[in-house]
């Protein structure tokens, strides 16, 4: 039987990110890392305005926010086709953001949308951070993932 893991990398701003290509090898990883086969989902970067757009219409906060996950699998309004691929939905990161808080932060863009797209996929998967337990749950399968892949804090 051949496993999939099927996604994307879109940038949808108008400069080239060379940050973008590292994070080929770190979703692999992931994938590999949550033993995950025939998933499909894409990784979005937008800009600030654009996110801003999506976080207000979409969840009612009126400002800009770092990352967004569309987890189609927790939507009951998409209707799931039989395959035999899990369609996880989709990850936005505003670029705009990610430099911001990888300055404020004192690390590399590299990590910062490492941290982001690992956040996403891991919202994608049905984790949360709404209370302190699934947070502490959450994080920490974060960062055992970017720690095994090599990104440090």
């Amino acid at each position: 039987m051949v496993f999939l893991c099927n996604y994307e990398i879109v940038n949808k701003v108008d400069e080239d990110i060379t940050e973008l290509k590292d994070l080929f090898g770190l979703l692999d990883y992931s994938l590999n890392y949550l033993k995950l086969d025939n998933v499909v989902f894409n990784v979005i970067i937008i800009n600030n305005d654009e996110i801003h757009e999506i976080n207000r219409k979409y969840r009612g906060v009126d400002r800009a926010t770092d990352v967004i996950s569309f987890a189609l699998e927790d939507d009951k309004t998409f209707e799931v086709v039989e395959t035999n691929m899990r369609i996880l939905g989709d990850i936005y990161i505003s670029i705009d953001k990610a430099r911001e808080q990888a300055e404020n932060y004192g690390h590399s863009l590299k990590r910062e949308l490492s941290f982001l797209a690992v956040h996403g996929l891991l919202h994608l998967l049905g984790y949360d951070h709404m209370n302190e337990e699934e947070e502490k749950e959450m994080f920490k399968l974060q960062e055992l993932i970017l720690d095994g892949y090599g990104i440090k804090r």
